[in-house]
C-alpha cells in the first residue's frame, strides 16, 4: 500500500512539474559576472587531456562516491553538483570539453591534431553562452560512448570502424573500459565544481571549497529498496524539469540537469530529439518524458533485479563469466548472467522501451548510440562500477583473461584478442601517450575514489566480510536464502550453520511462511533448490532494443504496464541499436548472441503459497513451469511479439542446490547444477 501511495505522489509531482515547466524558459545559473573571463584564467595552461582522476590534484585524497540520495543530504556538495552539471550542459557544443563529447570527442573535427587546452583557449576567444561561459563537457563526454562517432584526443579509428563508438560492449573489457570513462567525467566535473566553489561570498566560501574537495560523482542504487516513503527513481532525477538552486548569486530556478539534456543545436542527422527522453509520450516536438512510468516499471522489477545482483555476487566468481553478456559456446555452460546483462536491463527500463502506450519508441537510454546523453546514464554506470569494485573485493584473484572481441569498437577489430594489457582507448594515462589498461585500472583508488562498503581495505579478510554484510543487508532481502533462513530460525531450527536467533538478512522481505514451511524438510541439511530461467538472444534481432517478459499464465493485454501484472515474474532487457549510427558494426551485432537470466524461486514460493503450485518438489515445479511459464516480447516501438517472431530466442530452466550462509558475513554457496530443461 505504501509503495502505491508513493508512486501516486511521484506521478502527481511529475504532472505538476511538467505543466509548470511548460510555462517558463528554463536556463542555466546566472552568476552575475563574466564567467568567460574567469574560466579563461582558470584553464589557461596548455596540457594533454590525461585521465588522472582526482588523485593527482587538490583534494586528491581518496573520497567516497555516495548514493545520490545520500549526496542530496550534503547541501553544499549537492548544490555544487547541480551547478557543475548545469554548467556542463549549457555550454556551446563546439567547446572541446562538452557533455556532447564525453557522453562522442570530444567531437571537434580537428581535435586529433591539437591539444585539449589549446582548443579550449582558442574557443574562449569567441564563445559566450547567454552572457556567461560554461564547459560543454556533457556533449563531448557522451560522444565517447556512441554518437556522433568522432575522434577524441587524436585517437584514430581502426579502418572501417569509423561509425562505432569507443565503448567495448559484449567484451571482456566491458567493466574495465568504463572505469577511466567515469574517471574522465568525474575529473572534468570536479574541476568545474572546484572553480564554482570559489565564487561564493567570503563568509560562505570555505564550506563550499571544502565540499568541492570531498565531492565525487554519485551512483543510483536501483537494486535496493529505497528509503521509506521514497521512489526507486529519485525525485531529484525524474520529478521535475527545473530545480531551485541557492548558488553564489542567490536562489534561482534553473533547468534540472538530472532530468534531461537538451542538444544545442540538435543535429537531426545524428539524433532524434533535442531533449533526452524517458518513456516518451511520442517523438514529436512536444514529446515529454513519463518518469512516473519508468519509476513504476523499475519498482515492479526490483525484486528480480535485486535477486540477479545477489546471485552475481554469490555465484559468479570467475571474471570472464561475470564481466560480459556474450554467448561463447562451450565456455558459458550454465553461466548465463553477467554484470553487463543486468546493466542492459536497467538501460531498457530507464529508457522506457515504449512504455506508457503501445507503438511509441523508447527513450535515449534504450539505444546504445544515444544512451550516454541522458544524465541518468552516469548515475547508472557509477552503480555498475560500484558493483564491479565490490565484486573485485570478493574475488581478488580472478581477472581479465585473453579473449577474442566479438564486436568492433572505434579502435578494436572483431576477432582481435583482448587481454589485461589492451589499451582502454581513448583514455590517456599520461602525457607521453600511454593508455590506461585493465591492469592499471584494477586499483580504483588511484583515481581518488572509493565506495562506502569498501573503505576498510587494509585487511582482505575484513574487507570481504564487510562487503558480504553489505550485500546481505542491501540485496539479500528478496533472496530465497534469506527467506529459508528466517523461517528456519522462526521454527527454532538452527539452520545455515549459524548460531540461531534473529538475523537482519532479509528482514524487509514479506513473510511467505506457509510456502516456505512446505520446503523445510529439504532445508534441514542447510541447502535448498534455486530455479532460474536462462535466456539466449540475438542482440540485434529486432533492429532495436527489446525486453523479454515472463509470466505465470497468460499476460494481460499490453497497455504499457506489463510489469504491474500480478502474474509478472521478471524482465530481461536486450540492449541494442536502432539500425542507425553503428555502421559496419551492425552485421556483427546481428550475429551476436547475448545471455541473461530471470530468477524464479521466489515467485515459485509465492505461487505455492497461493495454491497455484502444489509443492516445491522438482517434479511439481517442472510440470508447473512447462504449463504455466509464458514468455512475451516487447519490441521496438512498444510492439508486442511472440517468441516465434523473434529470431534466435532460446530459453532453458536450470535448478541448483544452494547452501545457506551461516552468518551475515557469508553468502550462499552454489553447488553444481542439478538439472536443466529447454523451454524453446
Amino acid at each position: 500500500m505504501v509503495s502505491v501511495i508513493v508512486l501516486r505522489l511521484f506521478i502527481l509531482a511529475h504532472l505538476v512539474a511538467a505543466c509548470l515547466g511548460q510555462q517558463q524558459r528554463l536556463t542555466a545559473y546566472n552568476y552575475g559576472f563574466d564567467v568567460h573571463r574567469r574560466v579563461k584564467r582558470q584553464f589557461a595552461q596548455p596540457s594533454t587531456m590525461v585521465v588522472r582522476g582526482d588523485a593527482g590534484r587538490q583534494g586528491g585524497d581518496v573520497q567516497v562516491r555516495r548514493e545520490i540520495r545520500e549526496l542530496e543530504q550534503d547541501h553544499e556538495a549537492w548544490t555544487l553538483y547541480l551547478l557543475g552539471m548545469s554548467m556542463m550542459q549549457f555550454t556551446d557544443q563546439g567547446s572541446p570539453t562538452s557533455w556532447y563529447g564525453i557522453t562522442g570527442w570530444f567531437g571537434h573535427p580537428r581535435a586529433s591534431s591539437m591539444s585539449f587546452f589549446f582548443l579550449l583557449r582558442r574557443w574562449y576567444r569567441h564563445k559566450r553562452v547567454e552572457g556567461f561561459f560554461c564547459l560543454t563537457v556533457v556533449h563531448y563526454c557522451a560522444g565517447i560512448h556512441g554518437m556522433p562517432h568522432q575522434t577524441w584526443g587524436g585517437v584514430r579509428p581502426t579502418p572501417g570502424n569509423e561509425e562505432t563508438g569507443y565503448c567495448t560492449h559484449s567484451s571482456i573489457l566491458f567493466p574495465t573500459w568504463h572505469r577511466p570513462y567515469l574517471a574522465l567525467y568525474e575529473q572534468v566535473l570536479s574541476n568545474l565544481i572546484q572553480m564554482i566553489a570559489t565564487w561564493w561570498p567570503e563568509d560562505q566560501r570555505q564550506s563550499y571549497v571544502d565540499a568541492a574537495k570531498r565531492f565525487r560523482i554519485p551512483y543510483w542504487d536501483w537494486a535496493t529498496y529505497p528509503p521509506s516513503g521514497g521512489s526507486v527513481l529519485p525525485v531529484s532525477v525524474g520529478g521535475s524539469p527545473y530545480v531551485d538552486i541557492d548558488g553564489p548569486n542567490g536562489v534561482q530556478r534553473i533547468s534540472n540537469p538530472l532530468f534531461s539534456y537538451t542538444f544545442r543545436p540538435l543535429n537531426t542527422t545524428a539524433f532524434k530529439q533535442a531533449p533526452t527522453l524517458r518513456s516518451p509520450s511520442n517523438w514529436g516536438p512536444e514529446a515529454q518524458s513519463n518518469n512516473s512510468m519508468v519509476a513504476m516499471t523499475i519498482e515492479q522489477n526490483q525484486r528480480s533485479l535485486s535477486q540477479r545482483l545477489y546471485i552475481l555476487f554469490s555465484n559468479y566468481g570467475n571474471y570472464s563469466r561475470f564481466s560480459n553478456n556474450a554467448w561463447i559456446p562451450f565456455v558459458n555452460n550454465a553461466s548465463f548472467d553477467s554484470l553487463e546483462s543486468l546493466h542492459d536491463t536497467i538501460h531498457n527500463l530507464a529508457g522506457g522501451g515504449g512504455m506508457g502506450q503501445p507503438n511509441i519508441q523508447g527513450g535515449h537510454m534504450s539505444f546504445i548510440p544515444y544512451s550516454a546523453f541522458d544524465p541518468i546514464f552516469f548515475l547508472h554506470h557509477t552503480m555498475v562500477d560500484r558493483i564491479f569494485a565490490m565484486w573485485q573485493t570478493l574475488y581478488p584473484q580472478s581477472w581479465v583473461t585473453p579473449t577474442a572481441a566479438v564486436l568492433n569498437s572505434y579502435t578494436t577489430a572483431r576477432g582481435q584478442v583482448q587481454d589485461s594489457q589492451t589499451p582502454l582507448t581513448p583514455f590517456f594515462a599520461n602525457a607521453n601517450g600511454a593508455f590506461w589498461t585493465s591492469d592499471s585500472v584494477r586499483d580504483f583508488t588511484k583515481f581518488g575514489y572509493t565506495y562506502t562498503e569498501l573503505t576498510d581495505l587494509a585487511s582482505t579478510t575484513n574487507a570481504q566480510a564487510g562487503v558480504r554484510r553489505a550485500i546481505n543487508r542491501l540485496y539479500g532481502t528478496s533472496s530465497p536464502a534469506s527467506m529459508f533462513l528466517r523461517e528456519l530460525r522462526a521454527q527454532g531450527i538452527k539452520g545455515g550453520r549459524g548460531k540461531g536467533g534473529t538475523s537482519r538478512i532479509g528482514q524487509q522481505q514479506p513473510s511467505l511462511t506457509g510456502a516456505v514451511a512446505s520446503e523445510i524438510g529439504q532445508v534441514a541439511d542447510d541447502t535448498y533448490r534455486e530455479w532460474i530461467v536462462n535466456i539466449r538472444a540475438k542482440k540485434q534481432a529486432l533492429e532495436g532494443s527489446y525486453s523479454i517478459y515472463f509470466f505465470f499464465g497468460n499476460p494481460p493485454e499490453y497497455k504499457g504496464d506489463w510489469a504491474e501484472a500480478e502474474n509478472h515474474v521478471g524482465t530481461m532487457g536486450v540492449f541494442a541499436a536502432d539500425g542507425t549510427g553503428m555502421g559496419g558494426m551492425m552485421q556483427a551485432m546481428k550475429e551476436l548472441e547475448v545471455t541473461g537470466t530471470v530468477p524464479l524461486t521466489t515467485e515459485l514460493i509465492k505461487a505455492a503459497q497461493e495454491g497455484e503450485l502444489e509443492g516445491l518438489e522438482p517434479g511439481e515445479v517442472v510440470r508447473f513451469l512447462r504449463g504455466k511459464l509464458v514468455i512475451s516480447v516487447l519490441g521496438p516501438g512498444g510492439r508486442e511479439l511472440g517468441v516465434s517472431e523473434v529470431e534466435g530466442l532460446r530459453f532453458s530452466v536450470g535448478s541448483f542446490r544452494v547452501r545457506l550462509p551461516g552468518s551475515e558475513d557469508e553468502l550462499p554457496v552454489w553447488e553444481e547444477e542439478e538439472g536443466m530443461f529447454d523451454l524453446v
